[in-house]
């Protein structure tokens, strides 16, 4: 008996170097799960939702560059996959999802749980197609796992459950697909013209993205010859922040004041690798030089004069020897010591806070940080958890962050995290969940048990949206529908069979913590944080102010005073140091 196509496709990705897949089993599934059951080598990495297996899948792609997997049974099985499939995308980190489908004969005919996946998926995806027929089967799948490598995305094959049973095409072979890593730089016209304008301005400004990632010494070496302050966007955090006597932090909305003052005062911006959407927080007026390898990036934010497609390392290494050495260094010093105030004042603040009750945010991320191990897997849910990550979780080089940044979707720190320690099963995996976000995939914690993943979940649990609310209050809006009724979720652990601490005095902070990272298993760290933190952004502006008073005033008169108060406390001290 010859191989069957679910068989082929195996070997496929066996031979690419597929280590687990990420899914739910379903009936249109099973001749995929079976072929998985028999060959015995490459994992089954069973979840509770389908949406945990495309984020699973999406972190550990970002953390290995290499191709991940995940699966989904026909209709609502691969339905499931889309949200996290868009975060991958987005994320531009190279996934295949395996979207099984219902019998050929049955398409078109409103069959029980029919979709059409190769339409649905096609905006989350970089390669969408259906296998009609077993015979393109072999060269769809390499197809697509050539176009999630090279694109840097999403690729999706539609498969009927029907075709993973039948027979493998006569001589079909496995064939490897690697990831391969070209040499990719801009022409000579174009970076002569770059550093033609470099050399002529006096106050340069780097802001660099995730795309700096392998080119830290190209990164540290122009900032050097243009005693440039380097800004990091979010996603550049992990490859920028460390060893860099050029850091000034980050800008926009969870950025510091240091950060975006550098850009303000510049007189040339210089984007590596960088897709930082904030428009308001670019500089107005002066030359921008933008590095991507992805062309059609360049000028999507702001006007770009000085286009340059390629490889951060690649340019950087071509532009370099172009670059005269400034000698005047006044616009660095002047805003790197302007970020060693803000650097202080942040650290202040959470310092300062160490003995209040309910604890506050900051100084719960801060001994976060302080405990660590130092090649910690760091994930974050969106909301307030990644203003604290961003803030307080130090990179040193061997730490990784992984975060849906650019989806920017809710409840996908717990799912990273297991993509992370699936990958990675003895490495510390550190997931800073908001209350909202566990929530939404509390299930998840089901999935740490029972596929003994040692994930250590710290909950920022304040009862509320908080992200939603801080957006609320800075539109003058009264702050409604954000509330959350939450169960003791380290009870709930407990009860899952996991490690599960509460924590309500700043004082049992570190003892919790450290019998959580101590503990050979999952850990659920449940810690009472304050819920009007303000996180104050590095740009003020009339109308936030005029927002705030706003929602103040509305509030009084909707009988909320209470909540000003508490919210006054809360953030006294962070007002008078700022």
């Amino acid at each position: 008996m010859g191989q069957t196509v679910a068989e082929l496709l195996l070997e496929t990705l066996k031979a690419s170097g597929v280590q687990r897949v990420y899914g739910l089993p379903g009936d249109s599934l099973n001749g995929f799960t079976d072929a998985l059951r028999r060959d015995g080598t490459v994992a089954w990495q069973h979840v509770r939702h389908e949406e945990a297996a495309a984020f699973a899948a999406a972190a550990e792609a970002s953390l290995t560059g290499e191709l991940a997997v995940c699966a989904g049974s026909c209709g609502p099985g691969n339905l499931h996959l889309i949200n996290g499939l868009f975060d991958a995308n987005r994320s531009r980190v190279p996934v295949l999802a395996i979207a099984a489908h219902i019998p050929r004969e049955e398409i078109g005919s409103g069959y029980f749980q029919e979709t059409h996946p190769e339409q649905l998926f096609r905006e989350c995806s970089v390669y969408c197609e259906l296998v009609s027929i077993p015979d393109q089967a072999p060269r769809l799948l390499q197809n697509a796992m050539r176009a999630a490598l090279q694109l840097r995305g999403v690729a999706v094959i539609v498969v009927p459950g029907e075709v993973f049973l039948a027979d493998a095409p006569k001589g079909a072979r496995a064939v490897p697909v690697r990831p391969v890593t070209p040499i990719v730089r801009p022409d000579d016209k174009s970076l002569r013209a770059a550093a033609e304008m470099l050399n002529g301005v006096n106050q340069p400004t780097i802001l660099a993205g995730a795309g700096c990632q392998g080119a830290h010494d190209q990164l540290m070496a122009l900032a050097g010859a243009m005693k440039a302050p380097i800004v990091h966007a979010f996603r550049g955090k992990e490859f920028v922040e460390y060893d860099n006597p050029f850091d000034v932090g980050m800008t926009g909305l969870i950025g510091f004041s240091s950060g975006y003052r550098a850009m303000e005062h510049c007189d040339a911006l210089v984007m590596l690798g960088t897709d930082f959407p904030y428009r308001p927080f670019f500089p107005e007026g002066v030359p921008v030089v933008q590095v991507d390898v992805r062309g059609e990036q360049i000028g999507k934010r702001v006007p770009v004069q000085f286009p340059l497609v390629g490889t951060v390392r690649d340019t950087i290494d071509a532009l370099l020897p172009l670059i005269r050495v400034k000698t005047d260094s006044s616009h660095l010093d002047r805003m790197t010591a302007h970020y060693q105030r803000a650097r202080a004042r942040l650290d202040h603040l959470a310092k300062d806070h160490r003995d209040d009750s309910p604890l506050h945010p900051q100084y719960l991320a801060w001994i976060v940080d302080k405990m660590a191990a130092a090649d910690a897997v760091f994930t974050a849910d969106v909301g307030t958890p990644c203003i604290w990550a961003a803030r307080y979780v130090y990179m040193n080089g061997a730490r990784r962050l992984v975060g849906s940044f650019n989806h920017g979707s809710m409840a996908n720190a717990l799912s990273h995290a297991i993509g992370a320690q699936a990958r990675y099963p003895h490495r510390q995996v550190v997931a800073l969940c908001g209350d909202g976000g566990l929530a939404m995939l509390l299930g998840e914690l089901i999935t740490l048990s029972q596929q003994k993943l040692p994930v250590k979940v710290i909950v920022f649990h304040n009862d509320a949206l908080s992200f939603v609310e801080l957006e609320m209050k800075a539109d003058g809006i009264v702050t409604y529908g954000t509330d959350l009724t939450n169960p003791d979720f380290a009870e709930i652990a407990r009860a899952i069979g996991l490690f599960g601490a509460r924590v309500e005095k700043a004082g049992d902070l570190e003892d919790a913590l450290g019998a959580a990272f101590a503990h050979d298993g999952a850990a659920v760290l449940d810690v009472r944080t304050a819920r009007q933190e303000l996180s104050l952004p590095p740009k003020i502006t009339f109308d936030q102010m005029k927002g705030f008073t706003l929602y103040a005033t509305r509030t009084i008169v909707s009988g909320g005073g209470d909540e000003i108060i508490e919210l006054a406390k809360t953030n006294l001290r962070q007002l008078q140091v700022e």
